[in-house]
């Protein structure tokens, strides 16, 4: 039975999205409180050492420090733990899947840092990572116009100068479509460059602070909050609008820009096909990512 969770989290305390060992981090954090409600696997109950408990997977891996609040994971039950889910106190659930989230809650107790705002049965075909056709992130800013304020801190991250934010949109809308986006990627030795950035815009909120909307098919490590620090250069006037484009042509790292503090960055929204397409884009995704590699 396969389920999926619709996530959010504080990211401040965590080592990021995924497990490590010795390390506090998101996926581990629900998971344990998963594994408390439907139990080992049939295998593991059975003795198998090469089985687990249950283990999410992701749409976005995030780093340490990265906040979210729409991301989304699915788990796979098998009929153990799916009857653990299904009967409760020895009485049926009305919805199984739908009041896992509840008891998920439950045990991550009051003013968790993560939750899991929603869980249902997963469409045929579904895979949270490989059916996603794009991720929306947000970006928050706050310049000297802006000022700085405390209740924010943990969630906009804050620079000294006045920022021009008709610049940065500018700038920011020249990076937009299929491109190699080596020069603003840590790289990674499995991994492409390669993405379609589909969305790249600056704008002031209502309190001033500078919000930057980024949605591509996928992301590479680092690469939002680099192409925001870029924007902020420009914005500052270290760097002309047509420089960004260029840079990235070059497909190489520089030190013409700063790559900015995670705390600023959330996972807000993940894009999925309709339900009849979800297992032909997982599908195509795979076979992609395994040529890439």
């Amino acid at each position: 039975m396969r389920i999926r969770l619709d996530i959010a989290y504080d990211g401040t305390h965590f080592r990021g999205w995924a497990k490590q060992p010795g390390l506090r981090t998101v996926q581990g954090t629900i998971e344990a409180a998963l594994a408390r409600i439907v139990g080992p696997s049939a295998e593991s109950a059975a003795g198998d050492p090469q089985a687990s408990g249950p283990r999410l997977v992701v749409a976005g891996r995030t780093d340490a420090g990265v906040h979210a609040t729409g991301q989304v994971a699915h788990v796979d039950l098998d009929a153990q733990q799916w009857a653990r889910v299904a009967t409760r106190n020895g009485r049926a659930a009305l919805d199984p899947a739908a009041s896992l989230a509840s008891r998920i809650r439950g045990v991550l107790g009051q003013y968790p840092d993560a939750t899991v705002s929603r869980t249902s049965l997963a469409p045929e075909g579904f895979d949270a990572r490989f059916s996603a056709v794009w991720r929306r992130y947000r970006y928050r800013l706050a310049d000297a116009r802006a000022g700085y304020d405390p209740l924010l801190r943990h969630d906009t991250t804050t620079v000294r100068a006045v920022l021009d934010e008709g610049a940065m949109d500018a700038a920011a809308q020249t990076l937009i479509g299929l491109h190699d986006f080596a020069a603003y990627c840590k790289p990674r030795e499995e991994g492409t460059t390669i993405r379609t950035l589909l969305d790249y815009r600056w704008s002031r909120d209502t309190s001033g602070v500078l919000v930057a909307e980024v949605k591509a098919d996928a992301f590479c490590h680092s690469m939002v909050r680099a192409l925001v620090g870029a924007c902020a250069a420009v914005g500052e006037g270290r760097l002309e609008v047509a420089d960004l484009a260029r840079l990235r042509d070059d497909l190489t790292r520089t030190s013409a820009f700063k790559v900015l503090a995670a705390r600023g960055l959330t996972l807000t929204e993940v894009g999925y096909p309709a339900d009849e397409l979800l297992a032909a884009r997982a599908e195509q995704t795979r076979n992609r990512r395994d040529h890439d590699d």
